[in-house]
C-alpha cells in the first residue's frame, strides 16, 4: 500500500540579497527578491526564512518589517503584481529594489506574506519562523511565478552583511 506524504525539496534556495543589505528605513523604499519558476517544479507549497544581522539602532517607525508575495499567472508575459506606487512599484521578475505607497497610509496591491516582522529591541537579531508562501493564497496552489518584497519601517538601517533569505520547496510523494 503506498502513502502520499509531503517532502522537502532537496535543497534550500539562497536568494540574492544585494538590495536588501543596507535598506534603510522607510515608508515606500522596499526590496524585492528574483521569481521563483515553479512551472517544472510544480511545488505544492514553498517555505521561506528571513535572518536580519543585529544591529545597534533603537526602533522606531511602524518597529517591524513588511513581508508580500508578487506573482505571475500568465508565464508568456511580464505583468508581475505591483505594489500600487505610481512609479517604480512594478517587480521585473529579478532581485532589486521596489517602491511602495507609504504603507502606513495606503493599501498595498500586494498579498502579505504574513503579519509585521517585528523589531522591537536593538542588537537583537532576527530570524523568522518558516513562512508558508500558501497563507497568502487561502492555502490554496502557489502561482506558476512568484517572488517576495519588503518594506523596511523598524527605524534602523539593514546591516550591511549577516543577513539572509532562504527557501525550500515542498510537494507531495509516493512513498
Amino acid at each position: 500500500m503506498s502513502n502520499i506524504k509531503e517532502a522537502l525539496a532537496g535543497s534550500v534556495d539562497t536568494f540574492t540579497i544585494t538590495n536588501l543589505n543596507s535598506l534603510a528605513t522607510s515608508a515606500t523604499a522596499g526590496w524585492r527578491s528574483a521569481v521563483i519558476d515553479n512551472t517544472s517544479n510544480l511545488y505544492q507549497d514553498y517555505a521561506v526564512q528571513l535572518v536580519l544581522a543585529a544591529v545597534n539602532t533603537a526602533p522606531a517607525n511602524s518597529k517591524a518589517f513588511f513581508l508580500f508575495t508578487y506573482e505571475l499567472l500568465d508565464t508568456s508575459g511580464s505583468d508581475y503584481t505591483t505594489t500600487g506606487a505610481a512609479s517604480g512599484g512594478a517587480p521585473n521578475g529579478s532581485e532589486g529594489t521596489l517602491t511602495f505607497p507609504d504603507i502606513t497610509a495606503n493599501a498595498i496591491n500586494m498579498r502579505p506574506l504574513c503579519p509585521a516582522i517585528p523589531y522591537v529591541g536593538q542588537n537583537a537579531k532576527i530570524i523568522t519562523p518558516w513562512i508558508l508562501v500558501s497563507q497568502a493564497y487561502g492555502n490554496e496552489l502557489l502561482p506558476p511565478k512568484f517572488g517576495f518584497a519588503l518594506v523596511n519601517h523598524s527605524g534602523m538601517t539593514i546591516a550591511a552583511s549577516g543577513n539572509s533569505f532562504k527557501g525550500i520547496g515542498i510537494y507531495r510523494t509516493v512513498v
